[in-house]
């Protein structure tokens, strides 16, 4: 497996384009998703394309083709992939054997609706209940099996609920300690975050036999020599928890984050379903060409200076204007505006 650490007989950076085919690239994502290209190729870091399939339930047939057909429409092009994450489950679980002869991880039982969404992303308007180290088992198992399920293990209970998922497998967690992660984020700056404040011991394996999302990135980003992850703030507290997962496997250097702001409607909400059909295809299909979709989303990136209006660029036009220095520090408003902008003839 190439680890994208030497290229060309120098050292590289690498970075990795990561959709989940959970539903259609919308354009909240394209505008991340242009920036992490635009900086790869200005500084000459490699590009992966990565598919984060994992979550089973919310994947969408068809949506991993026609992110990477939208990705190309761009313009964006990547230096190794597509790789899909569901095709070999088997680093996942070694990465699970290492953490459980460590002690980091142990078996727990919970309910249907945290097993479904340990295997996501974080979203943003879904808070995640502390699990607090009192609900660890007495006795932690140093063996990594699926479909263990520890005696010692005090199930969590839910207002009004006590049902419990009956499938085969086991939820597995890490065992987070008291303390601050530190790093630099690339944007943001200095950070100092702690999760055993703000999630706890948080699950690394599901039930349905797949990597949680904490779990699934960081080891995929280790093994794929990724050094520069660059996506949405909302996935900012995301990384203290794979920093951690980082450093319980060994695994080094670590990567450095870059941590962008979203692009939101009107009423302040990430951009989403509830306000529009705001997806690439669907301005695709009324026949919007994509450099007028690039240059909305090098508008709302900068490129251009403050006094710019939107205009239709390339996407190596993007990448030759744009830097995060220009960048706006608060989050996108996407107004009726843009969307008659990008409707125009």
């Amino acid at each position: 497996m190439p680890d994208g650490r030497s290229h060309g007989g120098r050292t590289a950076q690498t970075t990795r384009l990561a959709p989940s085919p959970t539903g259609a690239l919308h354009l909240g994502n394209v505008r991340t998703f242009l920036v992490n290209w635009a900086m790869a190729r200005r500084a000459g870091w490699r590009v992966v394309l990565r598919i984060e399939d994992l979550d089973g339930p919310r994947v969408k047939a068809g949506a991993a083709e026609r992110t990477v057909e939208t990705l190309r429409w761009l313009g964006m092009d990547w230096d190794e992939g597509p790789l899909v994450q569901s095709a070999d489950l088997e680093p996942y679980r070694e990465a699970m054997r290492v953490l459980a002869r460590a002690g980091r991880v142990y078996p727990s039982e919970v309910t249907r609706g945290e097993i479904e969404a340990s295997a996501s992303a974080p979203q943003e308007g879904v808070g995640e209940s502390v699990f607090p180290a009192a609900l660890r088992p007495e006795v932690i198992p140093r063996e990594f099996n699926e479909r263990m399920r520890h005696e010692g293990t005090k199930a969590r209970r839910h207002e009004g609920s006590e049902k419990r998922d009956e499938e085969g497998g086991t939820n597995w967690r890490m065992v987070v300690e008291a303390g601050a992660v530190e790093f630099v984020d690339g944007f943001r700056g200095p950070q100092a975050l702690e999760p055993a404040k703000s999630v706890g011991d948080f699950v690394v394996w599901t039930k349905r036999g797949v990597p949680a999302y904490q779990l699934a990135v960081v080891v995929d980003d280790h093994r794929q020599g990724v050094t520069k992850v660059v996506r949405g703030d909302d996935l900012l507290d995301s990384a203290a928890r794979q920093l951690l997962v980082y450093r319980a496997l060994g695994y080094g250097p670590e990567p450095s984050y870059t941590h962008l702001p979203l692009v939101r409607g009107a009423d302040g909400r990430r951009l989403a379903k509830r306000h529009g059909d705001t997806r690439v295809e669907h301005y695709r299909a009324l026949g919007v060409r994509p450099e007028r979709v690039v240059g909305l989303a090098a508008w709302w990136s900068g490129v251009g200076g403050p006094n710019a209006r939107p205009t239709e660029v390339s996407a190596a036009e993007f990448a030759a204007g744009f830097g995060l220095d220009t960048m706006g520090r608060s989050d996108v408003v996407y107004r009726p505006e843009d969307d008659a902008w990008l409707r125009a003839r």
